[in-house]
Formats: structure tokens, C-alpha cells, sequence
């Protein structure tokens, strides 16, 4: 197996080449090394131009690591991803038209890339529709001159779906712990492990090159077969980088490979204020055995809540990237786990997300509107992505939006959301129940848009609460005060009355042990 640098790797790379890179936000896995290596190619020399970058998840530390290393004019002409949230640099371009920008769901892009690694003709959904990826709307665009399909819309058995078209790939960058003398991937260190193989597949399927960054190289056969994520003969190079951090900002967490296994209680607890009252409220719906999903924002507090309460080994909480139990990571670690009872590849992840598997999920809104519409996606001049949001959300058998009713004064509750990242009207088709929580009230998504159902104890309907929207919504005629324990300073007593619901296999399991 050839061991080459950084460097070199990034002389591989021709202008117009269409680059797939493995990793997940805060330095998840993300080969950085090698992202470094193409921004100093291209500073010192101009080249390579005009790449095509494809990742599911956003890349980088909110500044200039990731994909951030790639955000120089002229570099870039085509990014495609979940987000681009971690990486401001590429959405600036985005904003200025100087790239061609694209953000799709991370879930339906993971699946994508095991469907290219197959040869496929592409990946055949439900997930998008009536939302800004619908290429009735705009067909996840992010940018005007961002002109080709990449979503169509098809009937397929008289109904209608998205058909997420597939790429050639000319070069992928991963990511793994150690590889062996033949080139065989382990990734025991890391925090998540993605679609590491798939990428690595689709790139041979197309002809493309495989580079892995790696923290070490082990001698030949000392790597348990079970434990190789990217097979050695998908792997054309390997660059060593021996200062490889897990995350951007944690050298080695043994609680988030699963090593070690940390005291859950020891989440911190929230301190007071509008997000502990809103994750505190968004945790009144949880249940006995509940599974759910932790958006990023102020829905991660669900966690320090739910451990507060001592109900945190009572439900399973799970994240996108595919942790399954312990406490989900929240800030510029979202994506990570600490301790979690199983890590799972991040398609098969959202295979479970798509085929209804959540009992709830718990989702952060940038604004919602009159139509029962949520967007994250872009809004006040930023451009965001959907990340995972609009997977989890189509896919929840039930939703709980989360936010604060203002944003520096401003109305959150809008007339009309800017991007349409959830629609209130396909949620109504699908008799899917829906909440919106904030620190003042709590909405229900009703027959013609949110419902007013829960006021916070003290307020004035008129003039706290819709004088602070920017539409009327209907009001509850059972219209209700929020509990009061969701303000007080200790717990609010979670534990003695989390509800329990019989498990979905009950029917069956009954008659079978009885």
C-alpha cells in the first residue's frame, strides 16, 4: 500500500474533478489533512479549479477547518451537502454567486452514496417532497446560478416521489483510526463512522481514487476483520496524520468511540432561562421506551433534561450520524455520543428515520408560519441547510418544534417562512401530530395551521404572546396555562409520572410468552 502526504494527495486532484469527502460536522471524522492540503495546493499554485465538492454532512469548526479550507474564489464551482452551517467561508460564496451551492437532506445523500457505490440509477424517496428540495419549490438550490436538476420529481406506482440523481466521482477523501500494511480501515477511535465505505465504493464504481487519512499505521493481519470499515482493496493511498484529533476540539474521548462507558447523570444541568424551559416542556412528551431524535439548537437540551429528571436511561436517544443511546453531544460536538449502547453507519441510520422508526423527534425552528411550516434552512440572510432535518422530520411518527417565540425582538412566528424546510400541509395529509414549543406558549399544528393551546403562567394573550407573532394563529378553545413546574428551579418531578406506553410488539409478544 503506498503511504504518501498530504501534499501529494492533493496533487491528485485535477481541475473539474467532482471530489466525495467522509466526515460529519465538528471534525467527526473529517480528513482534514488532506481538505489543508488542497486549500495550500491551490493558494500556492491556483489550482486545482473548479471542483465539484460532494459531502452528506457540513464540514468544519464554524471558522476555517473543514470544507472551510476549501472556500477560496475559484476553487469551487459546484458544493453539495446537508449543510453548510460549519463552514461560513462556503456559504458566503453561495451568497455571492460565486459557486454553484446545492443543500439536500443529509439522509437521502448518505443513502445516495450506496446507491452510486452499486451503480444505481439513483436514489428513489418519498423524503423532500413539499419542502425546498421539491424541484417544485427550488429543487434544493442555494444559489441562482445553481441552474441544473439534481432532484426530480416521478410518479412511480401512482404516486409521487424524488429521485435524487447520482455523480461520477473522480477522487474520494475518508477517514479512519489506523489502517493496516495492505491498506484495510479500522475506525475504533472515532466518534461516528458514516458512509465511509459506500464513498470509497461509489469512487471505484466510477473509476475514482480512494485517499484515507489515517492516525497510524498497524502491522498487516493486526486488524480484527470485523473491525475494518473500508476494505484495502478500495484504498489506492494512505496519508498518516499522527497529531489526527477525533474532533476538533477533543484529542481522544474513550465515552465517545465507546471505550468507556461515562455516568450519564453527569450531563450538565441547564441554567435557567428560555432554552431550559423549552427543552423542559419538549421532555413533557416524552414516554417510557420513547426513541427519539436530538436536533442541534436548543432541542439538544432535551438531553440535560431528560438526565436532570433521572429519565435519561428510560427512553433511547439517538443522532443522525448513528449513535444509538447514551447522551447525544450538543454545540460544536453535535453529531457525537457520549457512551452510546450502539454506533451504526449513518445510511442504515436513516433507513430506520425514513421507515418511521422515531417515536418523536425533537427539532429545533429558525421561524414557522401561518401554514404550519417550519425553516432552518435559510433565513436572515444566512444559509444553513437542512442537514438531517428533513428526514427526521417526514419520517417522526410524531414532531416537537422547538424555539424561542422571538429572535432579538423579532417575530419567529411568520406570516410566510422564507424556505420551506417542513410543510405543515404534508404533515396534515399524513395525520402526523405536530407541536411547536416555545418559552412563552405551545402550538399545536391544527386543521388550518398552528393552534394556540398552552400560555405561560402571568402572560397577556394579546400582548406577549400574538402581539409577538406575525400572524393570528386560532386559539384553543381548552386553551390552557403552561405547568408552572416547567419554570421552578429543581426538578420538575418527570420520573414519577413518565407515561408508558405498551411496546409496538406487545400484540404479538403476548399470546407468544403467555
Amino acid at each position: 500500500m503506498q503511504i504518501i502526504s498530504a501534499a501529494d494527495a492533493a496533487r491528485l486532484l485535477q481541475d473539474g474533478d467532482t471530489l466525495l469527502i467522509g466526515g460529519s460536522g465538528g471534525g467527526h471524522a473529517v480528513p482534514d489533512a488532506l481538505l489543508a492540503a488542497i486549500g495550500a495546493r491551490f493558494r500556492e499554485t491556483g489550482a486545482p479549479r473548479g471542483l465539484t465538492a460532494l459531502h452528506p454532512v457540513g464540514l468544519g469548526d464554524g471558522k476555517t477547518r473543514g470544507a472551510g479550507h476549501l472556500a477560496q474564489d475559484g476553487l469551487l464551482k459546484r458544493v453539495v451537502s446537508g449543510t453548510f452551517v460549519n463552514s461560513p467561508g462556503i456559504a458566503r460564496l453561495a451568497l455571492d454567486e460565486k459557486i454553484e451551492a446545492y443543500t439536500l437532506p443529509q439522509g437521502s445523500m448518505s443513502q445516495l452514496m450506496r446507491e452510486m457505490a452499486a451503480g444505481r440509477p439513483g436514489l428513489l424517496t418519498r423524503i423532500g417532497l413539499h419542502s425546498f428540495v421539491d424541484p417544485r419549490l427550488q429543487g434544493g438550490r442555494q444559489s441562482r446560478c445553481a441552474t441544473e436538476d439534481l432532484v426530480e420529481l416521478v410518479q412511480f406506482q401512482g404516486e409521487e416521489y424524488l429521485f435524487y440523481r447520482p455523480f461520477q466521482a473522480d477522487i474520494a477523501f475518508v477517514r479512519g483510526s489506523a489502517a493496516d500494511e495492505d491498506g484495510n480501515i479500522s475506525m475504533e477511535h472515532e466518534a461516528v463512522t458514516l458512509e465511509m465505505l459506500s464513498i470509497a465504493q461509489a469512487a471505484r464504481r466510477s473509476g475514482g481514487i480512494v485517499v484515507a487519512q489515517v492516525k497510524r499505521i498497524v502491522p498487516r493481519g493486526s486488524i480484527h476483520p470485523k473491525m475494518v470499515k473500508v476494505p484495502g482493496i478500495l484504498v489506492d493511498a494512505l496519508v498518516v496524520d499522527p497529531d489526527q484529533w477525533q474532533t476538533y476540539e477533543t484529542e481522544d474521548s474513550l465515552a465517545y468511540s465507546g471505550h468507556a462507558r461515562v455516568a450519564l447523570e453527569d450531563v450538565p444541568r441547564l441554567p435557567p432561562g428560555p432554552r431550559r424551559i423549552v427543552a423542559r416542556r419538549g421532555a413533557c412528551e416524552l414516554f417510557e421506551g420513547a426513541i427519539c431524535n436530538l436536533g442541534s439548537g436548543i432541542s439538544t437540551g432535551i438531553a440535560n433534561v431528560a438526565a436532570e429528571e433521572g429519565v435519561l436511561r428510560r427512553v433511547c436517544l439517538t443522532n443522525e450520524q448513528g449513535n444509538i443511546g447514551g447522551a447525544p453531544a450538543s454545540g460544536n460536538e453535535a453529531g457525537a455520543a457520549r457512551s452510546p449502547d450502539a454506533q451504526i453507519d449513518q445510511p442504515y441510520q436513516f433507513d430506520f428515520y425514513d421507515g418511521g422508526g422515531l417515536d418523536l423527534a425533537f427539532l429545533s425552528f429558525a421561524e414557522f408560519d401561518a401554514e404550519g411550516n417550519v425553516n432552518v434552512s435559510r433565513f436572515g440572510g444566512r444559509i444553513v441547510g437542512p442537514g438531517g432535518f428533513i428526514n427526521i422530520s417526514q419520517g417522526a411518527r410524531a414532531v416537537v418544534f422547538g424555539g424561542t417565540l422571538t429572535a432579538n425582538g423579532a417575530p419567529k412566528a411568520v406570516q410566510r417562512v422564507e424556505q420551506v424546510t417542513f410543510s405543515g400541509r404534508f404533515a396534515r395529509e399524513r395525520s402526523q401530530p405536530v407541536l411547536y414549543v416555545t418559552e412563552r406558549a405551545v402550538f399545536r399544528l391544527g386543521e388550518f395551521g398552528p393552534e394556540l393551546i398552552e400560555i405561560a403562567p402571568g402572560l397577556d394573550l394579546e400582548s406577549e404572546v400574538i402581539g409577538a407573532m406575525g400572524f393570528r394563529p386560532r386559539i384553543s378553545p381548552a386553551l390552557r396555562r403552561m405547568d408552572a413546574g416547567l419554570f421552578a428551579e429543581g426538578p420538575m418531578g418527570l420520573a414519577d409520572r413518565l407515561p408508558v406506553r405498551p411496546p409496538r410488539a406487545a400484540a404479538r409478544l403476548a399470546p407468544a410468552i403467555a
